[in-house]
């Protein structure tokens, strides 16, 4: 195959066949899906010929639910009702930490709350000494299991979060979750500590997208309507951004274009990766509040790699976060992690390579943030190796 030219051959099909994760061989079986959508619907709307991309050149380097809610103390047996008054109570003359809120919904599948998604970190509330209140916040990615609790300052250690993560799995009933993911690198020492004691992942991860969008909420109708509340505090998580870094030849492709999905189309990739028909990663739409047509068009990067299984395996290890045209550096960078970007592909420097790079951030703008990555044998490909839904993070309030 030639030199990538920016966008994928209109007349090849796509399959729904899969490679299988974990595995290196890939299926070639077609089904009779193969002819219901065509790359063609990958062609960037804003462009009208090929951009003058250097598409090989990698970096070189050496929702509502239904919820039973609960308030109790920490140090208490016994939880009791409560409504909607209490919970936006003031606790900030109780020395011992209170359960702000712990429920779960109530038609939740317990066994598939798997991965949880937490904080740890002081608020912008006054106590009755004058010191900052902390709080302990858990949920997993669709809200089922909502955990929240207020903590004094003289009691922030990983015996604190490690007490507070059991009694979630004691009271709640829930399993002991594989994963817990945290963006805040600053609380990685603590929360890491707590985990490990319990035998549960850490993930230092910008995907708590459901947790951020809920600390949003509690912002505006918890911390702001507490009477200690302190306007203008600086969010802990406000940091200097990282420079990108070089790329790992693992992750290097070695083509690469920008492309585009109907949000139905995206769908459906999702499905063959949540069946574990492909390596990939995504997103519950319906929880992250994001409303928008099957037909609106995703845009999104594919590369292309003759190791394109081996290279969506390592891909899958990182926690992707977001893709973004850096127009100064002429290339894409990739974050993953809690603050990793790196220098993901280069393009050739001009006036028309620059205009399709914005246009690309503008249909991202168009679609609420969300953009994809996807992992080929060859642009021309009928099968996917890996797929990853994306959104552009948006920092945390507090």
């Amino acid at each position: 195959m030639g030199c990538c030219t920016g966008v994928v051959s209109p007349s090849v099909q796509v399959c729904r066949c899969r490679t299988t994760a974990g595995t290196s061989s890939t299926s070639t079986t077609t089904s009779s899906c193969c002819t219901n959508r065509s790359l063609r619907q990958l062609r960037p709307p804003w462009s009208t010929r090929p951009p003058p991309l250097l598409s090989l050149q990698f970096s070189s380097s050496s929702s509502s639910q239904s919820v039973v809610t609960t308030t109790s103390s920490m140090r208490s047996s016994s939880s009791s009702s409560s409504s909607s008054s209490s919970v936006e109570s003031s606790y900030s003359e109780l020395p011992a930490p209170v359960v702000k809120q712990r429920f779960i919904a109530e038609d939740a599948d317990v066994s598939s709350i798997s991965e949880w998604e937490l904080d740890f970190c002081s608020r912008p509330i006054l106590d009755a000494r004058g010191k900052k209140l902390w709080e302990i916040v858990v949920c997993d990615n669709r809200r089922q299991l909502q955990f929240a609790c207020f903590y004094p300052n003289n009691v922030i250690n990983s015996v604190t979060l490690r007490d507070a993560l059991a009694s979630i799995v004691e009271t709640l009933g829930v399993p002991k979750p594989e994963k817990i993911r945290f963006f805040r690198s600053q609380m990685q020492t603590i929360i890491s500590k707590a985990c490990k004691e319990l035998d549960i992942q850490p993930v230092p991860s910008q995907r708590c997208i459901t947790l951020v969008r809920w600390l949003e909420e509690r912002y505006e109708t918890v911390y702001r309507r507490h009477p200690g509340f302190q306007e203008g505090a600086t969010p802990l998580s406000l940091q200097e951004q990282a420079l990108p870094l070089d790329l790992p030849d693992t992750l290097r492709g070695e083509q690469w274009t920008f492309v585009q999905l109907p949000l139905s189309g995206v769908l459906e990739e999702l499905e063959a990766v949540e069946k574990g028909a492909m390596f990939g990663s995504v997103l519950d739409l319906d929880t992250l509040g994001i409303d928008l047509s099957s037909d609106i068009m995703i845009p999104g990067v594919a590369v292309a790699s003759s190791r394109a299984t081996p290279l969506a395996a390592w891909t899958n290890a990182l926690e992707l976060a977001s893709i973004e045209v850096d127009i100064q550096r002429s290339c894409l960078i990739l974050s993953t992690g809690v603050a990793d970007r790196w220098r993901y592909a280069f393009y050739r420097k001009s006036r028309q390579a620059d205009a399709e790079g914005e246009a690309w951030e503008s249909a991202k703008k168009s679609s609420g943030g969300l953009h994809f990555l996807a992992v080929q044998e060859s642009l021309d490909s009928e099968l996917c190796t890996g797929f990853w839904l994306l959104i552009d993070v948006q920092r945390s309030p507090v």
